[in-house]
């Protein structure tokens, strides 16, 4: 080892490591708007404002807003078919939803956070899912 490797340790560079893969097989070549200037729009904000709107262009969605999404079904099927259900079948059903609602509480943003569900408050919480 020399001196200078002995000074500057390696490190494991992952993305670097990627870009540089796939610029020794050419890939990078032709990209769709290379060369064209970016747009004012990516260029006020701050970063993760930039991450946010770059994610919502390439059609990603958040785990948490997946999760939403879920659990607004469920209770839309629930609300709709409440009568016909055993009160067994809906206490477990409920006891679902409200472990969904849990997880989806630890990964929104704070003002997103929703109370858990009960037999007597379905249908309103059906519409504040909305």
């Amino acid at each position: 080892m020399t001196n200078e490797n002995r000074n500057n340790p390696s490190y494991n560079d992952l993305i670097g490591d990627i870009l540089s893969n796939d610029a020794n097989q050419g890939r990078i070549n032709h990209l769709e708007g290379a060369g064209k200037p970016l747009s004012k729009e990516y260029l006020s904000g701050d970063t993760f404002q930039h991450f946010q709107r770059i994610a919502k262009d390439a059609g990603y969605k958040p785990y948490w807003l997946k999760l939403q999404h879920e659990i607004r079904d469920e209770l839309i099927e629930i609300s709709t078919n409440q009568k016909e259900m055993e009160p067994r079948e809906l206490s477990k059903r409920i006891k679902k939803i409200n472990k969904k609602i849990g997880i989806y509480n630890r990964n929104c943003p704070p003002p997103f956070l929703k109370g858990k569900v009960s037999a007597e408050t379905i249908n309103q919480a059906f519409e504040y899912w909305r």
